[in-house]
């Protein structure tokens, strides 16, 4: 029998495929947002690890300043593809390439900055929060403190409830679906303020079960039929100015098995649980959305401290 990392493995799939690497170089926010980021963070000298390095673009950027760079990759494809790529640019040769897994190797060395861009909206499917916690006992146990700096230094997630269209030329299929963040989406109409319901900081311990409940006000009447989920990566904390460096994922619609008519006024109250790196039908499984008061009588059902989104 297979247990539930080996069948959860089968589903999501051992590797990304290469052509999805491809893609995210042409990613423009993505590589805007983490080339301004490394190159603040990463100061002259520095030693740098790099997990699930991909075509070895983020360590590229390190390589700018790093005096070393460690970049782990397990994919057999991607390790032949980071080294072509690397040896094609400037600084590639203080990149190591290294075949391993990013769950059992360590460097040689202390290193001063972790980069682990394994980052898929709601920090699902993607192995990010195991992977940097594990890391964090295995570099403890080796090297003592303190701790490198991570990149990303944190993670903020919210959701938002929608009426999301779901005909397809006349065929109705409620489906996951994704959008970038800077595009008006004419099929989707915000019923509530998005509210904020996990933050992840990854120089403190993170547990990678993330559970919520919590209630909306909602401000246009419609078909409480999906909810959005944001979430925004705080890459670079720039101290000196008081700012950050963030890169924010494409949103991702999860229909509701079961949608609610909404009214301007009414209060919703929504629930989910599930694993950091879990499956997005588990998600989906537990995602839950009820009226719990309408407009004329919510004032009766809010209990004082309840997070009413406005």
């Amino acid at each position: 029998m297979l247990n539930e990392r080996e069948i959860e493995s089968c589903y999501l799939g051992q590797f990304i495929p290469v052509h999805y690497h491809h893609n995210m170089l042409m990613d423009q926010n993505r590589m805007h947002s983490f080339k301004a980021a490394i190159r603040h963070a990463v100061k002259p000298g520095m030693k740098v690890l790099e997990l699930g390095g991909g075509t070895g673009v983020l360590s590229f950027f390190a390589a700018q300043n790093a005096a070393k760079v460690y970049c782990v990759e397990f994919n057999p494809d991607m390790v032949r593809e980071a080294r072509r790529f690397l040896a094609m640019n400037n600084n590639g040769d203080r990149v190591e390439v290294v075949h391993a897994d990013a769950f059992e190797y360590l460097p040689p060395e202390p290193v001063d900055i972790v980069i682990c861009e394994m980052i898929h909206v709601g920090m699902l499917r993607e192995k990010q929060v195991e992977l940097m916690e594990s890391f964090k006992r295995r570099y403890l146990a080796r090297f003592g403190g303190p701790l490198p700096i991570f990149l990303p230094e944190a993670v903020i997630m919210a959701v938002q409830p929608l009426q999301q269209e779901y005909d397809f030329e006349g065929f109705h299929a409620p489906i996951v679906q994704f959008q970038q963040t800077n595009v008006m989406s004419p099929g989707t109409v915000e019923l509530a303020q998005p509210g904020v319901y996990s933050i992840l900081d990854f120089n403190q311990p993170v547990d990678t079960t993330i559970a919520w409940e919590g209630r909306f006000l909602v401000e246009k009447a419609g078909r409480l039929n999906a909810m959005r989920f944001i979430t925004k990566n705080v890459l670079s904390i720039i101290e000196e100015f008081g700012t950050t460096i963030d890169w924010l994922n494409h949103y991702m619609m999860l229909p509701l098995a079961n949608p609610v008519d909404v009214q301007a006024g009414d209060v919703v109250q929504v629930s989910f649980a599930y694993r950091a790196g879990g499956s997005i039908p588990s998600l989906e499984a537990s995602l839950r959305a009820d009226v719990v008061a309408r407009f004329e009588e919510r004032d009766q059902v809010e209990a004082p401290g309840a997070a009413v989104y406005a």
